[in-house]
């Protein structure tokens, strides 16, 4: 990407293609566009409930919890707090920042660069000793992450979500997960005992918030490292922001704090080390929400009395497409995430970097644009990780070729059928897979429900039947 034109991607790419020129496709993606946006009462609802249990646990915790989670801040991350959430905002995300010490960070290796063993450089007698391995410098993920759940387990036995008509549950370990999560259920559901371990079911698909169905809430723990402090060696080369933000955003950027949470690598991974088994992954969750939030080449873009860009439409498309192409194959597609999404959204602002490139009309043919970007992605395995570009997103073990050359067949058969997913306010019906690799039937999936054989049979069917009564009334 390092050798396109500065002005970013040449608009001939998406002018060129034959789906660009198909006002249909361009009418649909508007349309959709305007669907993606979340209604004020649901957001207002959500939001009210949400920071009613964080303030609540905040206080849970400088009251009753481990001194070193007394002093815990928040921060709040995610699709919703970036104002890019699609469907309903049915889902959070909450990290508790813990206060540490100065640290001292080892890359892990053959993880190229997101994972790292933590340590203090010097032996303290703060609490956070009583989360250290037995060597007494190693910070231990396990340890933080069993004490944070803990501490919400108990706390959740005390609490009383507002308004009395909904609870709050626990969900069961996720090994692969950094997130205590909780799930708000309506009292009246068969199991509505609170506190209680219960494996539950995420909601993915829009039901429709004033229907007070469900919300998730991910509390994440986070160890803060100072702004003191470097970013590790392997960011060099990352966060390529200089030509569309600017130099200076970059350098003030890469001065701020950064995160590890308690995300291990992946057990596919034969042979861990002991230090892998123990290692946190890094996050950079506040630069990518203010990154996303102000993400013009001027200061002015989208402010209120400015023009408005398609960025954030895009990236919502983007994702919209994502789940519908995961319900339609879950288990050939369980690898693709929003994150994906997100990350060649990134890459693709670092190289188109004007806001007119973006401009609210040219909505369409920058969606268009952005799925060709996926495509070579795909095409090419390589995914570079926006802040660490040495950590490919798109290898195995996080995403096994099977997986990838199924995502490849499935958007070739998407763009030579004019994105059938974007044409339908609804998903289209699950087809099953031929081999596990590729898509069955590519041409049924183009097909909108609306066109099915059966209402055309009895649209044929419609004459004769008249007829027939007519036969009927004038015989008798």
């Amino acid at each position: 990407m390092d050798g396109m034109p500065a002005d970013g991607l040449e608009d001939s790419q998406a002018e060129g293609s034959p789906s660009d020129d198909n006002a249909t496709l361009h009418h649909s993606i508007k349309q959709l566009a305007k669907r993606l946006t979340l209604r004020q009462k649901d957001k207002s609802w959500a939001s009210e409930t949400v920071n009613d249990l964080r303030s609540k646990f905040l206080e849970y915790l400088k009251n009753n919890a481990h001194t070193y989670f007394q002093d815990v801040t928040v921060l709040n991350s995610g699709s919703y707090y970036e104002t890019v959430k699609i469907g309903d905002p049915d889902e959070f995300d909450m990290m508790l920042l813990l206060r540490t010490p100065r640290l001292e960070f080892t890359e892990i290796d053959n993880l190229n660069g997101v994972f790292y063993k933590v340590t203090l450089i010097k032996p303290t007698r703060e609490r956070i000793q009583d989360f250290l391995l037995q060597d007494g410098r190693t910070i231990s993920p396990t340890k933080v992450l069993e004490e944070t759940r803990h501490l919400v387990c108990k706390f959740i036995k005390t609490y009383n979500a507002a308004g009395g008509k909904q609870n709050w549950t626990l969900t069961r370990k996720n090994p692969n997960s950094p997130a205590v999560t909780l799930l708000l259920k309506r009292v009246g559901e068969e199991d509505n005992e609170r506190g209680g371990e219960e494996e539950l079911e995420r909601v993915t698909e829009p039901k429709g918030l004033d229907t007070r169905e469900q919300i998730s809430l991910d509390i994440v723990p986070a160890l803060k490292v100072s702004e003191n402090q470097s970013w590790p060696t392997a960011t060099r080369q990352g966060l390529d922001v200089e030509r569309w933000l600017g130099r200076k955003t970059r350098r003030n950027l890469t001065s701020q704090e950064f995160y590890f949470v308690a995300k291990k690598p992946k057990k596919l991974r034969r042979n861990l080390s002991p230090d892998a088994q123990e290692s946190w992954r890094i996050s950079f969750s506040h630069i990518e929400k203010e990154i996303i939030m102000n993400h013009g080449n001027n200061r002015t873009c989208c402010e209120k009395n400015a023009s408005k860009c398609c960025r954030k439409q895009c990236l919502k498309l983007l994702k919209c497409l994502f789940e519908r192409l995961k319900k339609l194959y879950p288990n050939d597609l369980k690898p693709l995430c929003s994150y994906h999404a997100k990350t060649v959204f990134l890459h693709t602002l670092s190289v188109r970097v004007k806001d007119q490139q973006w401009a609210q009309k040219l909505l369409p043919k920058c969606f268009l644009l952005l799925l060709g970007k996926l495509e070579e992605h795909v095409r090419d395995a390589s995914l570079p990780h926006f802040f660490v570009p040495g950590h490919n997103l798109f290898a195995p073990p996080d995403f096994p070729r099977r997986s990838l050359q199924f995502l490849q067949q499935t958007l070739e058969d998407q763009r030579m059928h004019g994105y059938p997913l974007l044409r339908e306010a609804q998903l289209v019906e699950p087809l099953s897979t031929t081999d596990g690799m590729t898509p069955k039937g590519p041409r049924s999936l183009a097909r909108p429900l609306s066109d099915r054989p059966v209402k055309k049979a009895v649209m044929m069917c419609f004459p004769f039947l008249l007829f027939f009564f007519m036969f009927l009334y004038n015989k008798f």
